[in-house]
């Protein structure tokens, strides 16, 4: 391990908090935090620190949400934390040069994907549902452009047949937690490698305007589609005419016209068909696609 730094973590959901915690972990001194502000959610629509916020206020450590870096006041105070480096998670704010200089050794950011394919906002699900074989972690010094910086250090992993997006993001943030610190640790003798311009794919943010299922796809895209907006939003269909989001699939034998119930737990799709092995009904709970059957009038289709 190197010299103790100085660092400003920068992070907001689940995914940043093992990086939060490994950092604290391998000796450094986190100065400061910054996370998004809370949010109103739930029923009661009660303002909700994200999961970074809830994190660092159980470490003891000073935590900060501004709403963007325009003022010189936000800008200043940043730099009066006289940070070694920033470690940059899933943040959520744009970053003005002013706080991308700040750092001595800049800001170094945890990215979901083997750059440069999948910069943006949503690597993991746009891994999954392209089908791709592997994806992995970059550990990025951060420029002005979009996930366009020099790479320090990536390791793949491998996407695995039954992966769902929830699945493959556990495992990625703890592989993001231990790349960033030895990145941290090793970064006098690492030298930044320039991103190939060759292979540049965008991960768009998925909106839940594409969640529909379409049963005219053929199967083994209707099976990344579902697996790849799992958990969130969530894959849907119509049966019976409630919105039911199936959360896992797999690939299954027959044959038929789209959305037909082919029987257990089965359903035709373009070309070939898949089996819903999680469902979770409107205002309900996960459950295996057999138990979703069982609760209900098995229906002809799925729309």
């Amino acid at each position: 391990m190197g010299a103790p730094m100085r660092i400003v973590f920068m992070g907001t959901p689940e995914f940043s908090v093992p990086a939060l915690d490994a950092v604290r972990e391998a000796g450094h001194e986190i100065v400061a935090v910054y996370t998004r502000a809370a949010r109103p959610a739930g029923r009661g629509m009660k303002a909700r620190p994200c999961p970074v916020q809830v994190r660092a206020e159980a470490l003891g450590l000073p935590v900060h949400t501004p709403g963007d870096f325009r003022s010189a006041r936000t800008c200043d105070s940043f730099r009066a934390h006289h940070p070694d480096a920033a470690v940059v998670v899933a943040y959520g704010l744009i970053l003005p040069e002013a706080i991308l200089a700040g750092p001595r050794l800049g800001c170094l950011n945890i990215h979901a994907s083997l750059l440069p394919r999948w910069r943006g906002a949503a690597p993991i699900h746009r891994a999954v549902m392209s089908g791709d074989k592997e994806t992995g972690i970059s550990i990025m010094v951060m420029d002005a452009g979009l996930d366009t910086g020099p790479v320090l250090l990536r390791e793949a992993m491998p996407i695995r047949p039954d992966d769902t997006t929830g699945r493959l993001h556990d495992r990625l943030a703890l592989l993001g937690a231990r790349l960033v610190v030895e990145a941290l640790d090793g970064i006098d003798g690492i030298e930044p490698a320039p991103q190939p311009q060759d292979g540049v794919s965008y991960a768009r943010k998925v909106h839940k305007a594409e969640a529909r299922i379409d049963w005219s796809r053929p199967a083994d895209e209707i099976d990344r589609h579902i697996r790849g907006l799992s958990p969130f939003p969530g894959a849907w269909c119509k049966v019976h005419g409630e919105r039911t989001k199936l959360l896992n699939s797999r690939l299954a034998d027959g044959a038929g016209e789209p959305g037909a119930h082919l029987g257990g737990c089965r359903i035709a799709c373009g070309t070939g068909a898949v089996e819903m092995t999680e469902v979770q009904r409107q205002g309900g709970r996960p459950v295996s696609g057999a138990e979703f059957l069982r609760g209900i009038h098995a229906p002809d289709r799925f729309e």
